[in-house]
Formats: C-alpha cells, sequence, structure tokens
C-alpha cells in the first residue's frame, strides 16, 4: 500500500509537471510556446530526415530535436524570450550550426542550413563512415553493438550475453545485475521459454545473426511487465542500403572440440520496396564434466552421502533463417512481412559413475550409467506489421500494428542404461519419448502523438495466447521385459492468456525530461495433467505503473529517478509436472503450484559529464522463483531441480559506470555492479530451510576497443564475479578474459577475424547448495576456451542514395521511438 500511495504521488507530480512546464524550460507561464522555423539542404537539394537540434546559446544543452520532413522543413517549439541556436546533421554530412538568436514570441524563421559533406564521403558520393560504437549507455538502457565486432567471430549469442555488461550465465539461468526473471525479446517478439530451454536456444542462435542486444532494467509502460529483473532485447541484423546486397561469412573454432558456423545474407532495397533473407548454418561439439557430491541428513532416516561423476559429450547442429518484406504503400505507410525459423538438433552422451556411502563412510553401493538424448527443436516465428503516419511532418502521430504466432516444437528421445557393480543387480534400461508444442500468439497495435505543451502521448493494447501440449512416455526394460512405467508417463497442458493496455506521458524539457506511463494487464492460466487429476486455475488483474524522471543539474551533472512495478509469471516448463532425466541420480520438473512474483523497484543515478554513471537500486519482490535441488519425493537417492516460490526478496545495488577513451585509438567501457540480495521465508518440505544471506556480489566487466591503421583493430573483453551467496546457494569467484583482432580487406569488402574465448579457462563453476536435510556441491566445467578463426565477405554497392538513405537512417530511430 505504501508503494502505491508513493506511485500515485510520483504520477501526480509527474502529470503537473507535464502538464504545467516550468518557465525556461519550454512554455512561459501563463503564455504559448513560440515556433522556429527553417529548412536544411545539401549541395544536391534538400535533405529529408536530418536530425534538427534546438540548443540553449549559453551551453548547448538540448531543448529538442527533430527530424526534417520531406521537403527538408523543421519545426521546433521552445520558450519565447530564451537565446537559441539550431544544429543540423545527416550521415556523411558535416554538422551545420546557426547563429545565436533571441525567439519572439511571434516566433521566428531561420536562414536555410546548408550542409557539405564531410571529408570521408567528398570522394565517394554518399558513402557511411560513421560507424556505432561497441558500448552505448543511454538513460534508460545499455546497448551492445555487436555487428562487426571481433568477439563475436564464431560465437553464440549466450557467449554474447555472458560477456555483455551486468549480465551474468550461472548454470543456464541468465541473471541482470545481480537479479534473475528476465523477458528476453527477439526482434522486439518474447520468447516464452527459461532456464535450460532459453539457453539452448541461445546456444544455437549464432552471434552472427545479431546486430545489438539491449539491456534495460527499468522499461516503460510499452514493455510488457513480464520479467522482474528486466528487459533483454536482441535485435537480428537487417540491411537498410538501397540496391541489391549481401554478404557471406564462415568461421571455424577449435576448443576440445571442433565448431564450425557458416551463413549468409540477402538483401534487395528499393524506394518503395525491401526483401530481405539471411541463413545461418552451426555445427558445434562440446563437452560438459561435472563433479558432485552430495549429503543426505533426512529427518529420522539414515544418513549417507554419495560421489558422482558426469562426462557428457554433446553435437549440436542448427539451421537459423529470416525472410521478410517490406513494402510502402503511400509516403506515410509501410506494410511488412517477416519469417523465421530455428532448426537445432542436439545429440548427447553423458557417462555417470555413481558411489553411495552410508553415514560411517562405508561404501554402499556402485553403480554405473549411460545417459542418451536425442533433442530435436524446430521453431519457426511470422509476422505481419503495419506502420502509418497521420501526416508528412516530423512527429506527426503514428499508429503500428502487429500480428505474430510463434511455434516451439520439442521432440526428446532419451536412453537411460544403468547397471550395478556393487553389490551386483541386474541392469535395466529407461526409454523415454517426449514430445511437446509450444504455440504463442499475439495481437498489438501502439500509437503515439504530440501534445500540447511538448508533451507526446503513447499508447497500446496487447492480446496474448499460450499453449503448452506435452506427452511424455517412459518404459522400463529389464530381463528382455518392456513395461511402461504410468508413474511417470503422461500428459500435461498448459494455457495462458494476458491482456494488456497501457498509456503513457513523456515530455522533454532545457533541464528535465520527465516520463510516466500506467499498464494494466488480465492473466488467466489454466493447467491439467488427468493422470494425476491435476486441474488448476489462476485468475487475476494488476496493474503496473512506472515513472521516470531526468533532470539536469548544470554543465556537469543529471540526475535521474525510475519507479517501476513488474512481474514474473512462471511460464510452461516451470509449472509442467513431467520428468527430464539428466543421468541415474538426477531429474528436473515444474511445479504445478507454482505462482507469479512481482516487484516493485526503485533506482536513483547520477550523471557526470554525460558519460560517468552511477546508480543506486532497490527492489523488493514477493513469492520470488527460485530453482532449487532437493531428495526427489520417491526417495531411491534421486535428486529433483525444480522452481520454487519462497517469501521475500530485497535487493540493493550500487552500479558505475565509465565508458573512457585513454588513447584516441583506445576505447574502454567499463561497468561494475556490487550487490546484495536478502531473502527472507523457509523451504517448504525441507524441515524449515531458511535461504543465507551472508555475502554481497561484485560483477566487473571491462571491454576494449583499439582502433589500429589501415584497417586493423582488436578487442579485449574481461568479466570477474566475485563469491556470493545467493538464497541456499554460495559461489566461489570465476571470471573470463577473450580477446579478438580483425583485418579489413579490400575496401572493407572483407573481414578477417581471430577470438579466443575464455583464454585463461576461469569459467568453470564451483557451487555449494545447503538445506536443512541435503547439501549438494559441484563443479562444472566446459568447452569454453576455444580460439576462432573467421571470414566475412559483403558484396554489392556500398553507395547509398542520399535521400532513400536518410529516410532508412530515420527508420531506425523511429524504431526506437515506437519501441519495436
Amino acid at each position: 500500500m505504501r508503494f502505491c500511495c508513493l506511485v500515485t504521488r510520483c504520477a501526480w507530480v509527474v502529470w503537473t509537471l507535464l502538464a504545467v512546464p516550468r518557465t525556461g524550460l519550454g512554455q512561459a507561464r501563463g503564455g504559448p510556446a513560440a515556433a522556429v522555423r527553417g529548412t536544411v539542404a545539401g549541395p544536391g537539394g534538400p535533405l529529408a530526415f536530418a536530425t534538427v537540434t534546438l540548443h540553449r546559446a549559453a551551453d548547448s544543452v538540448v531543448v529538442k530535436a527533430e527530424f526534417s520532413d520531406g521537403s527538408g522543413a523543421y519545426r521546433l517549439e521552445a520558450a519565447p524570450g530564451g537565446r537559441y541556436r539550431v544544429s543540423a546533421v545527416q550521415v556523411g554530412y558535416q554538422r551545420r550550426w546557426s547563429p545565436a538568436f533571441e525567439l519572439p514570441a511571434a516566433g521566428l524563421a531561420l536562414a536555410p542550413l546548408e550542409l557539405v559533406h564531410s571529408a570521408g564521403t567528398a570522394l565517394k558520393e554518399v558513402s557511411v563512415t560513421a560507424t556505432r560504437p561497441p558500448f552505448e549507455h543511454l538513460p534508460d538502457r545499455t546497448v551492445v553493438n555487436v555487428e562487426g565486432t571481433a568477439l563475436a567471430a564464431g560465437a553464440t549469442t549466450l557467449d554474447l550475453l555472458a560477456r555483455a555488461p551486468g549480465v551474468s550465465v550461472t548454470d543456464d539461468n541468465l541473471g541482470l545485475r545481480g537479479r534473475q526473471g528476465l523477458l528476453v525479446l527477439v526482434d522486439g517478439k518474447r520468447l516464452a521459454l527459461s532456464g535450460t530451454e532459453l539457453a539452448d536456444y541461445l546456444r544455437a542462435l549464432p552471434a552472427e545473426q545479431l546486430r545489438s542486444i539491449e539491456l534495460i532494467t527499468n522499461p516503460p509502460a510499452r514493455y510488457d511487465a513480464q520479467g522482474t529483473a528486466g528487459v533483454i532485447a536482441l535485435n537480428l541484423k537487417k540491411d537498410l542500403r538501397l540496391g541489391t546486397n549481401g554478404s557471406a561469412n564462415a568461421s571455424y573454432g577449435r576448443g576440445e572440440y571442433g565448431k564450425f558456423t557458416a551463413g549468409g545474407a540477402l538483401n534487395h532495397r528499393t524506394q518503395h520496396l525491401n526483401a530481405f533473407g539471411s541463413y545461418a548454418y552451426a555445427d558445434r561439439r562440446g563437452f560438459t564434466r561435472n563433479d558432485v557430491q552430495r549429503q543426505f541428513a533426512p529427518a529420522g532416516g539414515p544418513a549417507s552421502s554419495s560421489v558422482l561423476a558426469d562426462d557428457l559429450t554433446n553435437h549440436l547442429r542448427s539451421h537459423s533463417l529470416k525472410a521478410g518484406l517490406d513494402y510502402t504503400l503511400s509516403a506515410r505507410t509501410l506494410l511488412g512481412a517477416a519469417v523465421s525459423g530455428l532448426l537445432s538438433q542436439v545429440n548427447s552422451d553423458n557417462a555417470n559413475q555413481t558411489a553411495v556411502y552410508d553415514g560411517y563412510g562405508t561404501l554402499a553401493n556402485r553403480y554405473h550409467s549411460t545417459t542418451t538424448q536425442d533433442v530435436r527443436r524446430p521453431n519457426g516465428t511470422a509476422n505481419l506489421n503495419l506502420r502509418h503516419a497521420f501526416a508528412d511532418s516530423a512527429g506527426a502521430p503514428v499508429l503500428t500494428a502487429d500480428a505474430d504466432y510463434a511455434r516451439y516444437d520439442t521432440h526428446r528421445r532419451t536412453g537411460l542404461a544403468t547397471a550395478y557393480d556393487a553389490p551386483a543387480a541386474p541392469a535395466d534400461f529407461l526409454a523415454g519419448d517426449q514430445r511437446s508444442a509450444l504455440t504463442l500468439a499475439t495481437l498489438r497495435a501502439d500509437y503515439s502523438r504530440p501534445l500540447p505543451h511538448r508533451v507526446r502521448l503513447e499508447a497500446g493494447a496487447k492480446v496474448a495466447q499460450v499453449r503448452s501440449d506435452n506427452d511424455v512416455a517412459f518404459d522400463r526394460i529389464q530381463n528382455g521385459v518392456t513395461t511402461p512405467d504410468a508413474n511417470i508417463s503422461g500428459s500435461f497442458r498448459y494455457d495462458e492468456n494476458v491482456n494488456a493496455a497501457y498509456a503513457s506521458l513523456s515530455r522533454p524539457g532545457a533541464r528535465a525530461t520527465l516520463q510516466a506511463g500506467l499498464r494494466a494487464e488480465q492473466t488467466n492460466t489454466r493447467g491439467r495433467q488427468p493422470a494425476n487429476a491435476l486441474d488448476f486455475e489462476r485468475h487475476y488483474f494488476q496493474l503496473f505503473p512506472s515513472a521516470s524522471v531526468q533532470y539536469t543539474l548544470g554543465k556537469e551533472h543529471a540526475l535521474g529517478l525510475a519507479l517501476s512495478r513488474r512481474i514474473n509469471r512462471p511460464v510452461y516448463n516451470q509449472v509442467n509436472p513431467l520428468r527430464n532425466y539428466v543421468d541415474a541420480t538426477s531429474y528436473s520438473s515444474g511445479n504445478p503450484g507454482l505462482g507469479p512474483e512481482t516487484s516493485y523497484n526503485a533506482e536513483l543515478t547520477h550523471t557526470f559529464r554525460q558519460k560517468f554513471t552511477a546508480g543506486l537500486s532497490y527492489a523488493r519482490t514477493d513469492q520470488p522463483i527460485l530453482r532449487v535441488q532437493l531428495p526427489a519425493p520417491d526417495g531411491n537417492r534421486l535428486v529433483v531441480s525444480q522452481p520454487v516460490n519462497l517469501g521475500t526478496e530485497h535487493y540493493y545495488a550500487l552500479t558505475l559506470t565509465a565508458p573512457l577513451a585513454p588513447r584516441p585509438w583506445w576505447a574502454l567501457y567499463g561497468n561494475a555492479v556490487l550487490s546484495y540480495t536478502r531473502f527472507a521465508g523457509t523451504l517448504p518440505g525441507t524441515d524449515g530451510s531458511s535461504p543465507y544471506n551472508n555475502r554481497p556480489a561484485l560483477l566487473l566487466s571491462a571491454n576494449n576497443t583499439f582502433t589500429g591503421p589501415q584497417g586493423w583493430s582488436a578487442e579485449l573483453s574481461g568479466t570477474f564475479e566475485s563469491g556470493e551467496t545467493f538464497a541456499f546457494e554460495t559461489l566461489r569467484p570465476r571470471g573470463q578474459v577473450a580477446a579478438g583482432v580483425q583485418k579489413s580487406l579490400w575496401a572493407k569488402q572483407g573481414t578477417l577475424r581471430l577470438a579466443v574465448a575464455d583464454a585463461f579457462y576461469t569459467t568453470p563453476i564451483r557451487s555449494t547448495s545447503t538445506y536443512a536435510n541435503f547439501s549438494e556441491s559441484f563443479f562444472l566445467r566446459q568447452d569454453s576456451r576455444f580460439a576462432t578463426l573467421a571470414f566475412t565477405y559483403r558484396f554489392g554497392s556500398a553507395k547509398v542514395a542520399g535521400a532513400r538513405k536518410r529516410a532508412a537512417g530515420a527508420e531506425e530511430e523511429l524504431r526506437r521511438a515506437a519501441g519495436q
């Protein structure tokens, strides 16, 4: 209640500031704003979609920015009586400034701003010479620009995420700034996966397919409320050049096993039509070795322990493809369609050795097993989208609509053969056949328009329907006799429907930028398992307010405050009770009784000299979802990995970000997150196990980019994760160092890259989970240290027709403004 009252008061204050702007920040108190008008032109005539910015004359602080329209005209509103300057810039042109002027109440028409080609384009018409930095720290997100980086060579998307600032990957669980519970988007579309299934998807998606990664800790209202820790948005490549262009790439990496990736992309763009497609193939082999020690101390029962070793080899083959078409119906209307697919197959063999000891340390039994799995995952998505602007001028009302359909299939064949060495017993074989089909259908519409007093309205609605059908059949074979095991076989169906609507208001100013939004989501879920007569339903309606303020104190200091409420609903595999065997001693399953977690989030940031940022964060999460390892209910020394709800989670963090340029040829992006998480509550069924809250965590990352002469460049990346205690688990320190070098060839048409990942092999995980009657320690190693040689060749014209390229360049800005 207190947080709701606080949010209500904050929203009232933000609305007051939006509706009654302060004198000197836009409109004069009691009077209308005045308009600055003008045009932007180049050597060939008017320039459309040039970025035109209004600055305060005294210190060049940005007051407002717009795009020029099709005739090069622009209009900017500001408080009359102030002194300002206007600047205009376009890709391939030098920035041009107007003289300082005082804005009269009647408005002012400026002389045309005539741009000239930059030195990098003077000899080759209009070719793009500017490149995005590898990392961009924006007020509401961190952007990792992947395309063209040396460390992306031969890597998977999961590899890149593990090196991204503030991101951690622990035993297939993604974390952001020390928190779990993330919404993962691919091209703006939700991935309804979690845990190992999400990690497997990201392993199968080659990094060569990515353009950028966005890390958003406090998303605005236009994003789904799903994800208490925030949003990770993966943006795939899309060529915006005019004409026919393409690329081809191939890479081979070698650790203990080989890793091969190859693919290509083709794009054809005219004034009204853009057709694009891409394909990638990956063939990667690797290993996972895990040494585990377990202590069983059941209440009222004999103590025992076990020592086991898993030696798993895996072979991943994946085909990733995407194709789409954008058609310009008119100057203001764009229609698009796209399909994508990710077809992966993983074959694995896991050799397990297990020894069980009684409470006196005497060997009770010893056995070995082999688990083989053949997992096929054909996944596909389809999208139809429409964008319409209601006027030709920049900043006009815009409507976007999307219809999406996605299907994720899994067919898993499992064979578990167990031989008993001491005491001797007949061998047995467990055969499993699991099939699941997950479908996700969504309809979404978003509308944005300017309002008086430089306020912008964004509103939208979304309907999402998720259905998961799962069937598994297990057969036990002993002494040549096959018997269906009805106790662990069966079917499970899960349906989820979320209906959402949102509205938000934003207002930029010379010193303050304000945003306030409210999202409403109605959730309806149902799960059914006929074999166990399990049938549950949940229906709830919740509001998710969000607000943010960015305030400039002066030339060197700025403050920001963000508040939000978010939810993390269990996905289908977290409530699916059907089993998935890892080896003869352990399996994973969902928890049908798992409920959603909700969080209240607050973050205060200070920015120094527009680049050094320090942030303080706090979040309270009710019913947090944790995955725990506990003795299985059916005994026999089996351990089950299962998600559960705990009582409360309190999260505190200090984040420091420093983009540096020690030398003109050296760029360094440093990030540090010091976090402390405190849990409250007891774990049911464990004799009152309580979480441990005695150690904070430190996550450091440093990413270096070196630019050399004649097309040479290099990257050096390092991450360090201190030891930490998270609920019941204690982790030891770990980290990694990656390095890469690349050389541009043939007038930048070719690029040769050499990269080394986990150079010192410091990513293995050492962890101990402790409960009242059980503990487990493991030492996990994977084939993470390898060297990769990669080559990329780009073909087609690198020149860009001026007007169309400028429009294409603006598409990215408009996409970001629309939250797509």
